[in-house]
C-alpha cells in the first residue's frame, strides 16, 4: 500500500514522502496513530499543492532577507556602555544589546541570529556576523564606547 507520511517515522521515511508499505503495516499501526495517509490521488494533489506553497513561500522569505542582508551591509552600531579602572567593562555587550540597538535604528533582528561568539567584554571596533538565513549572512560593525 502507498502512503504519504504526515510526519518522520524511525526508519521508514520523513514527513511529506510517498512510502510502498505492506497493508497491515499502513491499517494497523500508521493510519490510526496519524502518522500517514493513504496515497490517493487526491491527497497526492494536495502534497504536491503543499509542496508547492511551501516552495514559494521559502522563497519570499530568502528574498526578503537578501534584501535586509544588503540594507545591513553598511551598518555600524555604536553602544556606550559604562567603563571601569583600565578600560574594562561592567559586565559585556551580548547579542540582545546589539539587536536592542538595531531595532532602535529601525532594523529588527531576532538576537539568536547574531552569531557573537561570546560577549564583547572590550572598549574598540568590532565585526559581528548576521546569519539571516541558511544561505544569506551578512556582516556589521559594532563599536563599543565609553559612555
Amino acid at each position: 500500500m502507498k502512503v504519504i507520511l504526515l510526519q518522520e517515522v524511525k526508519k521508514l521515511g520523513a514527513s511529506g514522502e510517498v512510502k510502498v508499505v505492506s497493508d497491515g503495516y499502513a491499517r494497523n499501526f500508521l493510519i490510526p496513530k496519524g502518522l500517514a495517509v493513504e496515497a490517493t490521488p487526491k491527497a497526492l494533489k494536495d502534497l504536491e499543492t503543499q509542496k508547492k506553497s511551501l516552495e514559494r513561500k521559502e522563497k519570499e522569505e530568502k528574498e526578503k532577507m537578501e534584501a535586509l542582508a544588503e540594507k545591513l551591509k553598511n551598518v555600524q552600531v555604536t553602544l556606550n556602555v559604562r567603563v571601569g579602572e583600565g578600560g574594562k567593562l561592567f559586565g559585556s555587550v551580548t547579542s540582545k544589546d546589539i539587536a536592542k540597538k538595531l531595532q532602535e535604528q529601525g532594523m529588527n533582528i531576532d538576537r539568536r541570529k547574531i552569531d557573537l561568539g561570546e560577549p564583547i567584554r572590550g572598549l574598540g571596533s568590532y565585526t559581528v556576523n548576521l546569519k539571516l538565513h541558511p544561505e544569506i549572512s551578512t556582516e556589521i560593525e559594532v563599536i563599543v564606547e565609553e559612555g
